[in-house]
C-alpha cells in the first residue's frame, strides 16, 4: 500500500460505530504483563518525504560489486520473461489453492513444477514447496525418522560438508524432538567424506545426509555412500544444487537403489539474490515415502466430462489436526518463487540448464588458471572434480582483510571460511557462475593480486 488513507477522524468514526473507545481496547485480551509501555528505543514516525529520503539513502548502500560469492545463494542470469510472467496478478496474489474449481491455473503450474523437479532429481514425487534449503533439510530429517519403519533410531548422520546454515537450521528444528544429529567429519586433504573411514558397524541410525556438490563445491562419492547407508538399514537424504543436476547423476540413480529423499534450495532456478531472499526449498522422494511428505502435492485427473483437471491430492486438509502423526503443514509456502522457477525451467529447458551449468564450471576453471601465477595461493583440496565453487588457501594475508580490500575495489571476492571451519586455516570459498565474462575473471585476478601486496 503506497499510503495510509485513514485520518484521525476516520479512525474515530470507525471506533464509534463498533462502540470501542480506543484502538488499544481491541487488544484488551492480551495480558498487561505482556504489553510494552516504553517504546522509546523505536524512532518516531516520519512523514512521506523523510521516509522516501531515508529509504533512498539505504538503497544506495546496496552497492553492486562484481560478485564471486556463492555459498548457497548464486548469481545467475534470469531471463526478463520470468518475472514479467510471474508478477502477473493471476500468480502474484495466489494463495493455497484449496478451492480447485477456482484455482486451475495455479494448480496446473504447480503440477508442472512438480513434474520438472521429479525429473531433475530422478525421484517419483515432488511437493510444492518449502521455505528454503535449510527448512527443506529439516523437514527431510523429520520425514526420514517417520518413514524408516525398519529403524527405531532417532539418529541422523550429518556430514560437516553440508552447508553450515542448513545444519544449524535443522538442529534448531529437531533438537526438541529428541532427534540427534551425529556429525561426520571430512577428509582435510580432499574436502569430502572419506568412505573408507566409515565404520562397518555404525549402530542404528535412521538416515544419512549426502550433499552433492558439498559446501566446498567438491563432489562426494555418492554411489558408495548411498550403498553404505542402505546396507545398514538407513534412508538416504540427498541435499543437492538443482542446477548441478543438469550435469550430475540424479539422486534417484545414486548407488544400487538411489536416494530416498532429495531436497535443497531452488534459488539457482530463476530467483534473484534479493539481499538474502525470499528463496524456496524443494523436496522430492520415492513413492514409498510419499505419505510422509510434508506440504502440498498436486495431482492430475479428469472430470466427469473427461476434461483434464488438477487438485490437491493424497492429503486431506483435516489430516493436519492429527498432532504428532501428521506431516508438517507447509501451506503458506513459497508459491511465487515456485512460479518463477517453473517459468525459468520451461524457458531454458534441459539443454539450457546444462549450458548454464557447463558455463559456470568452465568459468571457474578459467579463473583458477589466471590465479596460478599469483604467489601464496593454492587450492585447499586436491580432489577433482568440483562444481563452480572451490576453496582457496591464502598464505600471505588474512582472508578477512583480503576480502575487505577487494570489496573496496568493487569485487566481492568470496566467503571467509574461518568462522565455520577453523581447522582449514586461512581459506576462502570462491564461486563463479555463467554471468562472468573473461574481463570479469581478469578483474578478479588483478584485484586479488593488488590486495595480496597490501
Amino acid at each position: 500500500m503506497p499510503f495510509i488513507p485513514h485520518t484521525e477522524t476516520d479512525i474515530r468514526q470507525m471506533l464509534d460505530v463498533i462502540g470501542v473507545p480506543t484502538i488499544e481496547t481491541l487488544f484488551d485480551e492480551i495480558p498487561a504483563r505482556l504489553t510494552q509501555a516504553d517504546i522509546s528505543s523505536i524512532p518516531s514516525g516520519l512523514n512521506e518525504q523523510a521516509t522516501t529520503r531515508l529509504l533512498l539513502q539505504r538503497a544506495q548502500q546496496d552497492a553492486q560489486p562484481l560478485c564471486f560469492l556463492g555459498a548457497g545463494a548464486y548469481e545467475h542470469h534470469i531471463p526478463a520473461a520470468v518475472w514479467q510472467i510471474a508478477a502477473r496478478g493471476e500468480f502474484y496474489s495466489a494463495y493455497t489453492p484449496y478451492q480447485a474449481e477456482a484455482s486451475q491455473g495455479t494448480l496446473q503450474l504447480i503440477y508442472e513444477y512438480q513434474s520438472m523437479m521429479a525429473h531433475l532429481t530422478g525421484m517419483d514425487v515432488s511437493n510444492a514447496s518449502l521455505y528454503d534449503g535449510g527448512s527443506a533439510l529439516s523437514e527431510a530429517v523429520l520425514m526420514a525418522v517417520r518413514a524408516n519403519r525398519s529403524s527405531k533410531s532417532r539418529r541422523i548422520l550429518m556430514p560437516r560438508t553440508v552447508h553450515p546454515h542448513y545444519r544449524a537450521a535443522t538442529q534448531a528444528i529437531v533438537r526438541n524432538q529428541d532427534i540427534i544429529l551425529d556429525e561426520l567429519n571430512f577428509d582435510l586433504q580432499h574436502g569430502v567424506i572419506d568412505v573408507a573411514s566409515l565404520p562397518d558397524a555404525p549402530g542404528d541410525f535412521a538416515a544419512l545426509v549426502i550433499p552433492q556438490p558439498n559446501f566446498f563445491g567438491a563432489l562426494e562419492d555418492v554411489d558408495a555412500l548411498t550403498d553404505w547407508a542402505h546396507r545398514h538399514g538407513a534412508l538416504v537424504i540427498a541435499v543437492v544444487n538443482p542446477l548441478a543436476l543438469a550435469l550430475l547423476k540424479a539422486p534417484g540413480q545414486w548407488g544400487a537403489n538411489g536416494a530416498d529423499i532429495a531436497c535443497g534450495d531452488g534459488q539457482p532456478l530463476g530467483i534473484p539474490l534479493s539481499s538474502g531472499g525470499p528463496y524456496f526449498g524443494f523436496m522430492c522422494c520415492k513413492q514409498a515415502q510419499v505419505r510422509q511428505m510434508p506440504g502440498r502435492i498436486v495431482g492430475r485427473t479428469v472430470d466427469l466430462d473427461g476434461k483434464t483437471g488438477y487438485t490437491l491430492t493424497l492429503q486431506a486438509r483435516e489430516q493436519h489436526i492429527r498432532r504428532s502423526k501428521a506431516t508438517s503443514n507447509i501451506c503458506t509456502n513459497q508459491g511465487l518463487m515456485v512460479t518463477a522457477a517453473t517459468i525459468h525451467m520451461a524457458l531454458l529447458g534441459a539443454e539450457g540448464l546444462r549450458r548454464v551449468a557447463l558455463s559456470s564450471h568452465d568459468n571457474l576453471n578459467g579463473l583458477l588458471q589466471r590465479l596460478q601465477t599469483l604467489p601464496g595461493i593454492e587450492r585447499a583440496f586436491a580432489r577433482r572434480p568440483f562444481f563452480h565453487e572451490t576453496v582457496l588457501r591464502i598464505k600471505q594475508r588474512h582472508v578477512s582483510q583480503l576480502l575487505q580490500t577487494m570489496l573496496q575495489d568493487g569485487v566481492l571476492g568470496g566467503l571467509d571460511l574461518s568462522r565455520y571451519y577453523p581447522e582449514l586455516g586461512n581459506t576462502l570459498l570462491l564461486c563463479v557462475t555463467e554471468t562472468k565474462t573473461a574481463d570479469d575473471l581478469d578483474r578478479y585476478a588483478r584485484s586479488l593480486a593488488t590486495a595480496l601486496q597490501q
